[in-house]
């Protein structure tokens, strides 16, 4: 797999004490194609966005690797709109053809 040229992972922690679990979650969000992650809504249902997610358990929770303990879709969501703005923040500008 290719190292994308984003981190969120290793981005500093603001407000928050970090956990396995909440590192991991980073991470997960790191590994998502960036087409996919701006295709989330905000205004989006939690039931749309486990839906559009695909990795939800039945009872609710995220699966991913390595977990202290479980992600719910609020936690997901928060982390999710963190590393959207994480992505605004740190991927270059597209260059624009000049006459």
């Amino acid at each position: 797999m290719e190292q994308p040229i984003w981190n969120f992972e290793q981005e500093p922690w603001v407000d928050e004490s970090p956990d396995e679990t909440s590192i991991n979650l980073r991470a997960y969000f790191d590994r998502m194609p960036d087409d996919k992650m701006q295709q989330y809504s905000a205004d989006w249902s939690d039931g749309r966005v486990v839906e559009w997610d695909g990795n939800f358990r039945d009872d609710g929770a995220l699966m991913i690797a390595c977990c202290e303990r479980d992600v719910d879709v609020g936690e997901y969501r928060r982390v999710l709109e963190q590393a959207r703005a994480y992505r605004e923040r740190v991927t270059p500008a597209p260059q624009t053809a000049s006459a």
